[in-house]
């Protein structure tokens, strides 16, 4: 009788743990996890945190259906992010990193998960991806862009344009 009591404890640590590494859940984000309960018993957990102010719901990701659910940190980036409107993020990560959904969610191909792979995402879309040690744009970009990503591939941070221009000066 106390498994079944504490189950509903449980699902939530589950869902604050989902939560902390992605910011945001949904479905069909956790369908590549092969060690989660079914989603539809996290639900009614992320259905009470919601009710105690601990996430949010919403449809903060276009293109899918169901129910979503953020970490108010997340939700705060994500109108930041709406607000910057034009200006271009490059983010590289290691293919084996929990944040790269490049096949899974994000469209493009799987990279494979080992030490050596890299990719980099200019505002959520697969710009570059680095195999070994062979670097492969999908598709145009200006000189100063491959230069920005080949940068985030290394996982060094140049400085926002705007500020190195205003240290010219």
């Amino acid at each position: 009788m106390a498994d079944l009591a504490a189950a509903p404890a449980r699902l939530e640590r589950i869902a604050q743990v989902l939560i902390k590494r992605y910011g945001i859940v949904f479905r069909h984000l956790l369908e590549r996890e092969s060690l989660l309960p079914p989603w539809r018993n996290l639900l009614p957990a992320l259905r009470r945190l919601e009710a105690r102010g601990e996430l949010r719901g919403g449809r903060f990701v276009a293109g899918f259906s169901g129910e979503q659910f953020a970490a108010p940190t997340a939700v705060e980036v994500l109108r930041a992010a709406r607000e910057r409107g034009g200006a271009r993020q490059f983010v590289g990560l290691h293919a084996a990193d929990p944040a790269n959904l490049v096949g899974i969610v994000l469209p493009g191909p799987k990279i494979p998960a080992t030490l050596n792979n890299r990719l980099v995402l200019l505002d959520g879309e697969l710009v570059a991806v680095q195999l070994g040690d062979e670097i492969s744009f999908l598709r145009p970009l200006a000189v100063d862009e491959q230069i920005r990503a080949r940068t985030a591939l290394t996982g060094a941070r140049l400085p926002k344009p705007s500020r190195a221009w205003r240290r010219a000066r």
